[in-house]
């Protein structure tokens, strides 16, 4: 049976559990500093990544694959790569507004679409640059309102455009760490490549903490609950970002998850009364269109 058509319910999976993990990291930083509220999604989220591993060998009856070289070595830049463009978007979202910060990161969809093509080989069709193009479109006139510079200046707007570039080479990472597995199907290929991944972050910023940030640490404990639902929203979240990276393009599921710049809206409009602009609603229309094409150009729509 086909399975590839997977990707797309996979990727809205992954995109709605982004954002409410954005929401609830946001909310962490005031208490416990970027750094800290960064590590949550790693620390907090190893366990519960372990326990998605267990479930799918016992599911399978599958053997754990046996890592090589390649896949360490992607496994290792999707990591790091991730952790900057965590650390990057919460610094972000501290100066600027949730729904905008997030417009900003998803101009990643450009740089997937040439690091795809450079280390993966993956193809770049016609339907997938017009997609990436009018989203992209979108997603800049979401950001490009009349008080952006005044609200924040060029520094939120320098960080969540740096943040989508490290998104974009840790989806790549992390695409070819799920490639590089030789055993097991799918989804066990995407959930050992998730526990590989959230390990070394764990170890990273371990490191990191015990020397420069005790204090971030100790403040994540005392918030232990709303740390752990960070931590599990962005492993779940992970999982299934891997689980469409597995049967498509990278390109194809950063495009696609455009529309989280929709949900990031709807979280600012509830959560954090931020209203949206003309432009704002212009941009995501514009976006809704390029999930469109990009749907009718794979064969899905």
């Amino acid at each position: 049976m086909e399975l590839t058509w997977l990707w797309i319910p996979a990727t809205l999976i992954a995109a709605a559990a982004q954002t409410a993990r954005n929401a609830v990291q946001r909310s962490l930083t005031g208490a416990i500093g970027t750094v800290g509220a960064t590590q949550v999604r790693f620390l907090y989220g190893l366990p519960f990544a372990i326990l998605f591993l267990v479930i799918v060998l016992a599911m399978t009856g599958d053997r754990l694959p046996a890592p090589g070289p390649g896949f360490i070595s992607f496994a290792a830049m999707g990591a790091l790569t991730q952790i900057g463009a965590t650390a990057l978007m919460l610094a972000a979202m501290r100066m600027r507004a949730f729904s905008v910060v997030t417009a900003y990161v998803k101009t990643e969809p450009v740089q997937v679409a040439v690091f795809g093509l450079i280390f993966l080989g993956d193809p770049i069709t016609v339907a997938l640059v017009a997609a990436i193009a009018i989203g992209t479109g979108g997603v800049m006139t979401m950001s490009h309102q009349p008080g952006n510079f005044t609200r924040g200046g060029l520094q939120p707007i320098a960080l969540g455009l740096a943040a989508g570039a490290l998104f974009g080479l840790s989806a790549i990472g992390f695409r070819g760490a799920v490639l590089a597995l030789d055993d097991g199907g799918f989804l066990l290929r995407a959930t050992t490549t998730l526990v590989w991944g959230l390990a070394l972050q764990s170890l990273v910023l371990a490191l990191y903490l015990a020397v420069a940030d005790r204090g971030g640490f100790r403040a994540s404990l005392r918030l232990w609950r709303r740390s752990a639902s960070a931590g599990f929203l962005g492993a779940f979240a992970s999982q299934f970002w891997f689980i469409a990276f597995a049967l498509t393009s990278a390109a194809n599921v950063r495009t696609l998850a455009l529309v989280e710049v929709i949900m990031a809206q709807i979280v600012s409009r509830r959560i954090f009364a931020q209203d949206a602009t003309r432009k704002e609603l212009g941009g995501m229309a514009a976006i809704v269109l390029a999930v469109i094409i990009l749907l009718i150009g794979t064969g899905t729509g």
